[in-house]
């Protein structure tokens, strides 16, 4: 293959600027475009480099995005998208890099076969010098849909029939680039960015805010910090786990909490208090039922109604005893989903508790092979019972009740607990 160190000492990422002069992005960057791999890993560009994920050096952008032969190579993008086509996998995951008028696919970080190309004849419609560019999932645009920026006109392309409605957001910041993540939509300008919604390009929230306080690792800022604490895992455990009925699912450990569904914008911990702030931290359990969500941690119970952002329900936390009629503390506790039975794991017990009835009261309990739990969920596939750094998986929490020594485990994912790999 071709030396892309010697390409590249031939190539400028702007006026004046050699490519062993390395930018610091704790330092303030504003980026030429940001999109994650079709591995959920982010990677943010700048001139001739880029940086995989949210902590770590830069690399050159040739050596991470491979070129099939030296004819072509990318001094920098305009912008930048990972393809969101369920439809078509020939290019569903597949990053597009755009640079002045021409377009190249990449897949498992390799130039795909016929590109680069010219963006009319991939993107019909889509103007060349482009600023950003951001993929929209069916739901959040009304179809699967690139949302494309070029000044203050946005350029809304629809993957299905390839064609283009163009607005002009003047409110909004001009972006250099954009991003969606965990289902928000980000537009980056200088060392900033602004939440907005992908639509009417309304600003969601109170920015614009440091990017360096959340997408990533500077020291002295915020933010940023998020993930130290529980990245270094010496006692690897889980203090609960659940899925919600919107099809969230989450891991909670210490003071932290992970989501479990985003895989394609990658696995990250969050402060519990960021999203539940009257729990705080080391919860004993949590399950999902009619759209509400329980955590318990002691002798009470906490209930939050579901939506865009969780609401404690007025009059919690309340005791467990008047709650669910039983004392605490617990280990771990789940719902089936279509179910109306809470398994309560307390010690080597699994209690059963009617959650439809009023008031609640204890049904059965019987006596479980493990002796004791940190967490456990039910999902379609079974019931799932973590002990330390290993789970157990039975079909169904009959065949929990019912066995007689536990099956084989199975290792945690250490993505799973916010660990180092």
């Amino acid at each position: 293959g071709p030396d892309w160190t010697k390409v590249m000492r031939q190539c400028r990422s702007g006026p004046g600027e050699h490519h062993d002069a390395k930018h610091d992005r704790c330092a303030g960057i504003e980026f030429d475009a940001i999109a994650p791999d079709e591995k959920g890993i982010s990677f943010f560009f700048k001139g001739d480099h880029v940086w995989r994920g949210f902590r770590g050096p830069s690399y050159l952008l040739n050596s991470s995005f491979k070129m099939a032969d030296d004819h072509h190579h990318l001094g920098h993008v305009d912008a930048a998208f990972r393809m969101h086509n369920q439809d078509d996998h020939t290019d569903h995951d597949h990053i597009f890099l755009f640079l002045d008028d021409k377009v190249f696919s990449f897949y498992n970080h390799t130039l795909e076969k016929g590109f680069p190309k010219d963006i009319q004849e991939v993107f019909p419609g889509v103007p060349s010098h482009l600023d950003a560019a951001v993929e929209c999932h069916k739901g959040e645009c009304v179809t699967d849909s690139v949302i494309f920026f070029k000044g203050d006109d946005v350029y809304h392309y629809d993957i299905k029939t390839k064609t283009v409605k163009q607005r002009e957001w003047v409110h909004l910041p001009k972006c250099t680039s954009a991003f969606r993540w965990l289902e928000r939509f980000y537009c980056f300008h200088g060392t900033q960015f602004t939440r907005f919604h992908p639509v009417t390009g309304e600003v969601v929230g109170d920015y614009p805010k440091d990017a360096r306080n959340y997408f990533m690792l500077c020291p002295g800022f915020g933010h940023g910090h998020r993930n130290t604490t529980v990245r270094n895992c010496t006692h690897r455990h889980l203090d609960a786990a659940t899925s919600d009925d919107a099809g969230k699912a989450y891991a909670f450990r210490e003071k932290w909490f992970m989501r479990l569904d985003s895989h394609r914008d990658g696995w990250h911990a969050f402060p519990i208090v960021s999203a539940w702030k009257e729990v705080q931290s080391n919860v004993d359990a949590v399950f999902s039922f009619n759209q509400h969500l329980y955590f318990i941690k002691g002798d009470q119970i906490y209930i939050y109604k579901s939506g865009a952002h969780y609401t404690l329900i007025e009059g919690y936390p309340k005791s467990l005893k008047e709650e669910l009629d039983i004392e605490g503390p617990v280990d771990a506790a789940f719902v089936c989903e279509g179910k109306q039975t809470v398994y309560i794991l307390q010690g080597q017990k699994m209690l059963f508790i009617d959650l439809t009835t009023t008031p609640r009261h204890l049904e059965r309990e019987v006596v479980l092979p493990i002796p004791k739990v940190d967490a456990a969920t039910c999902d379609p596939d079974g019931v799932k019972v973590y002990v330390g750094s290993e789970f157990y998986h039975y079909k169904s929490p009959d065949m929990l009740a019912i066995s007689q020594l536990p099956d084989k485990p199975q290792k945690i994912p250490l993505q799973m607990l916010g660990c180092e790999h």
